[in-house]
């Protein structure tokens, strides 16, 4: 799905003209504490991965949304669902980031519950965290996902949580 409204957001694929928002999110220092690769180093780092985020929806017409208030155009994060390998098995992976201005407010849940009810349809969702991001831990829970396993994820401690 394209695009999703939820109570409060209206999350929309990502388009070329995200790379903006794009880059101040992942650029952030406070946004990447628990990436292991760290913030994002320039703008065209930022638009590799935005990139992938296009090739996602054009080849297998599901990726990740960027999160706006009803009725306001600023982004106030990304996230949605993409196609992985996780533990040797194709999934599809939750992911969502978010300004820290939008922090605390309940809008990862909002979009994490959204991308499970499209997911859930499509196969199987994890969230795949590293093990010290208690805030990512909690968004999961809070959206109703479990704690499946732990596992080594990109050279470090991870849980895999499941829908």
């Amino acid at each position: 799905m394209e695009v999703v409204q939820t109570a409060r957001m209206v999350l929309s694929r990502v388009t070329a003209d995200d790379l903006p928002a794009v880059h101040e999110l992942h650029s952030d220092p406070r946004t990447s504490v628990y990436n292991p690769a760290g913030p994002s180093p320039d703008l065209e780092s930022s638009r590799a991965m935005l990139d992938l985020w296009l090739a996602d929806w054009d080849e297998r017409g599901l990726g990740y949304w960027a999160a706006r208030p009803l009725e306001r155009p600023e982004v106030l994060g990304f996230g949605g669902l993409r196609h992985a390998v996780v533990d040797g098995a194709e999934v599809l992976n939750l992911y969502y980031r978010f300004h820290p201005s939008a922090w605390g407010h309940g809008y990862a849940v909002e979009l994490a519950r959204a991308a499970l009810l499209v997911g859930r349809r499509i196969g199987t969702v994890v969230a795949v965290i590293r093990d010290v991001n208690a805030p990512s831990l909690r968004v999961a829970e809070r959206a109703g996902m479990r704690r499946d396993r732990a596992i080594p994820y990109g050279g470090v401690p991870s849980y895999v949580y499941v829908a």
